[in-house]
């Protein structure tokens, strides 16, 4: 994989933790800026907004500019919100702050997104992306762990700086590693000098010579101004099939924030496990994420049909697992591991299936897909929450997203082939 993609997941590493983070930051901030803990809570709700809408509206504001202009102004723009915050004794402040850096989260994943693929071969965007996002991955390890005890030990301002700080390595990634231009491609794939491929050696328009010393052929090469425009992307969404693929993509991701949100108190509550092993069971399932999302980026551009049909049925069965195992803490700390690894698994092969399928929008693509991801995010922990009143009490979030996956699998198996790279 290029260098660049691993640049690329480093700020995405920085974006992650600062927006799992927040929730063990609350009642730190609630303290300091005199607010209830209730009234903190919109934070997490403007971050969350603020992705979901800011991925098509960002994206189509930055489509006109290169990658590396684009993807470097929203991760400066991420920094400067959260350097703002840290130093604000402003409540309002803090969420407009929060506000910014969810729009600027949600250009740099919808770009990154349409850069990591572009950066590779057709027959490699699965890997590619998994590269990509296992900077979310890691930070559900690392940076989320690192930090709520940044947080604990020095305050939440602290652990802002922090995260403005993991920016400027992710900046500076951007800058040196990304291609100044759009990534262009020739008829056979291949990319020119600036890490894009080329074709038969001869001269380019421009006299570049390509990484073998050999000047690749104009004709080949595909004009950014040949790009479809703003319209025909959005129109690309009448597409049934890219549909399919987004909504089981939200309803999985539904299923996976709704349970993860809740997991804490049935480590302590039903599984009777002291405070500090919350933490534990928060780094097996980012440790299973990880996993998962490494093994999608295997299969997901061959055998993307393989994922769902067996990893699908898993996982359906692994959530109510989860609640009716809840009280044997060795049972579900297992469970916890392996639903991480199935749930980013099964997100992971569905996001690189809807930028095959949204092929006809190469700037957009990265956009629905985070969107959609987004929307799950969103209403995943509210459907879940709904559950808590209810007779299963906090065992509740693992039924609703038992229910989203069953959901989610038909929607997912009409639209994804079983093998191939096609859309």
């Amino acid at each position: 994989m290029p260098l660049p993609l691993y640049l690329l997941a480093l700020a995405v590493f920085a974006m992650g933790t600062s927006e799992f983070m927040l929730a063990g930051l609350l009642p730190d901030i609630s303290r300091d800026l005199g607010v209830s803990v209730g009234a903190t809570g919109a934070l997490t709700s403007a971050f969350a907004i603020g992705m979901v809408v800011g991925a098509p509206l960002t994206a189509a504001l930055a489509r006109d500019r290169s990658g590396r202009a684009g993807l470097l102004g929203f991760v400066l723009a991420f920094l400067a919100a959260h350097a703002v915050g840290a130093v604000t004794g402003s409540f309002a402040v803090l969420l407009a702050t929060r506000v910014v850096a969810a729009l600027a989260h949600a250009g740099f994943l919808a770009v990154a997104l349409t850069t990591a693929a572009a950066l590779v071969p057709p027959e490699r965007k699965g890997r590619a992306l998994a590269v990509l996002l296992s900077g979310t991955t890691v930070a559900t390890v690392v940076g989320v762990p690192g930090g709520a005890l940044l947080g604990g030990l020095f305050g939440w301002r602290a652990a802002f700086w922090a995260v403005a700080a993991l920016c400027l390595p992710g900046a500076l990634g951007v800058l040196r590693g990304v291609p100044a231009h759009p990534v262009r491609k020739d008829a056979h794939g291949r990319r020119d000098a600036d890490g894009r491929r080329d074709v038969d050696g001869r001269p380019d328009a421009d006299g570049r010579r390509d990484m073998e010393g050999r000047r690749d052929d104009p004709g080949a090469r595909q004009s950014t101004d040949d790009r479809p425009a703003l319209r025909a992307e959005f129109a690309r969404l009448r597409s049934p099939r890219l549909l399919l693929v987004l909504l089981s993509g939200a309803l999985i991701n539904a299923a996976t924030f709704g349970a993860f949100t809740f997991l804490a108190p049935v480590v302590t509550g039903s599984a009777g496990l002291a405070e500090p092993w919350v933490p534990v069971a928060l780094v097996l399932f980012g440790a299973g994420s990880f996993v998962g999302i490494t093994a999608a980026g295997r299969l997901s551009d061959r055998r993307p049909g393989l994922v769902l049909a067996v990893g699908g049925p898993l996982l359906l069965l692994g959530w109510p697992a989860v609640a009716l195992f809840a009280d044997r803490p060795v049972v579900l700390l297992g469970l916890v591991l392996v639903q991480g690894t199935l749930s980013f698994a099964l997100g992971g092969t569905l996001i690189a299936r809807s930028l095959y399928a949204a092929a006809g929008a190469p700037t957009m693509a990265g956009a629905y897909a985070t969107a959609a991801l987004n929307v799950g995010a969103t209403v995943g922990p509210l459907l879940a929450a709904a559950t808590l009143g209810t007779s299963a009490g906090p065992l509740g979030p693992f039924w609703a997203a038992a229910v989203l996956v069953a959901a989610a699998l038909p929607v997912a198996l009409a639209a994804v082939p079983a093998r191939g790279t096609r859309a």
